[in-house]
């Protein structure tokens, strides 16, 4: 007959057989497991490093092949825009510590700067839009005329254009006859900021962007606001540069509009790093290839960048018989 202590020797031994087997398997099973996941984690720390390394190395390159330009931006971009009446235009959020660089490399270039326009929050609000249409219709100079399909922010591009920018160089620094008050209409109501003296017009316009993508439900309509300004301050002058900051990875916000659209970015061109010196060359330069005439370019170094920068203007070959 089996009594109470078989039963309680049965019990234990089958407990023992199962720590047994567990401690056994986790031992025979889980080491290779354990060594493989210790080696990937050793390479991925070695590879990390690494990474870290490769960064901080380009970070020290990169800032001091800036600095490099830096120091010689204004030989860089000596004489380039010579003669040339530039106005500054900021988009609502725009980085007010862009201001001064791109001043003064317009100036160094030899541009005279006539203002700046600093479009408002207000401007591209949503609940706005009417009021703005029916301003731009209002301050309209009698010989332009809107286009049947225009929105507000076309129209408000045109009438804000006709007052701050002319194609014709012999009407530089001058003010538009047929424009005035546009200005003064749109700053009391609120719409603009003005220094300098915008009114005297320029022939090339720089439009800074905004520091980031427009957010929230009424993005997409600010970011097109924004793209028909730049474009209406192209078609009244000899050109427009939209000029601002988007990392090089992320091709998003306004400077990303202009160059998905195939018929804005046909004539407007972009520079998406204006941060370093390199970026303010580059507006110089984009700004001289439209004074010329030749097509817009969409440069910089973010990921829907065409080029760095413009192509080099060809020197003129010596004469015959001219001396070297």
């Amino acid at each position: 007959m089996i009594d109470f202590r078989y039963h309680l020797v049965s019990i234990v031994a089958i407990f023992l057989a199962l720590a047994v087997g567990i401690v056994l398997g986790s031992t025979v099973l889980n080491a290779p497991l354990v060594a493989s996941t210790e080696r990937v984690t050793a390479q991925l720390r070695v590879e990390k490093d690494e990474l870290r390394a490769q960064t901080s190395l380009l970070r020290t390159r990169g800032g001091a092949s800036d600095a490099f330009v830096a120091e010689r931006l204004p030989q860089l971009v000596q004489g380039s825009l010579t003669g040339e009446h530039v106005v500054i235009v900021e988009a609502p959020g725009a980085a007010s510590n862009l201001r001064d660089p791109l001043e003064q490399v317009l100036t160094a270039a030899g541009a005279l700067v006539s203002g700046r326009v600093t479009i408002t929050e207000k401007f591209l609000t949503a609940d706005q839009a009417g009021a703005v249409d029916q301003l731009a219709t209002t301050a309209k100079p009698s010989a332009l005329a809107f286009s049947a399909n225009a929105t507000p922010y076309d129209k408000a591009a045109a009438v804000l254009a006709s007052a701050i920018v002319t194609p014709d160089e012999a009407q530089a620094d001058k003010e538009n006859p047929s424009a005035t008050g546009v200005l003064a209409s749109f700053e009391s109501d609120g719409l603009v900021t003005l220094e300098g003296d915008p009114g005297k017009r320029a022939t090339l316009a720089v439009v800074v962007a905004p520091a980031a993508p427009y957010e929230g439900d009424t993005a997409e309509a600010q970011t097109s606001a924004v793209v028909s300004l730049a474009a209406g301050l192209d078609e009244a002058s000899q050109g427009a540069v939209l000029a601002g900051v988007v990392p090089t990875s992320t091709a998003a916000g306004v400077i990303a509009a202009v160059r998905a659209s195939s018929e804005v970015s046909t004539k407007v061109s972009t520079v998406d790093n204006v941060d370093m010196a390199f970026g303010q060359a580059v507006v110089v330069y984009a700004l001289r290839e439209q004074a010329a005439g030749d097509a817009a370019g969409q440069y910089g170094l973010g990921s829907d960048a065409t080029a760095p920068e413009p192509a080099p203007t060809p020197t003129p070959s010596p004469t015959e018989g001219s001396g070297g």
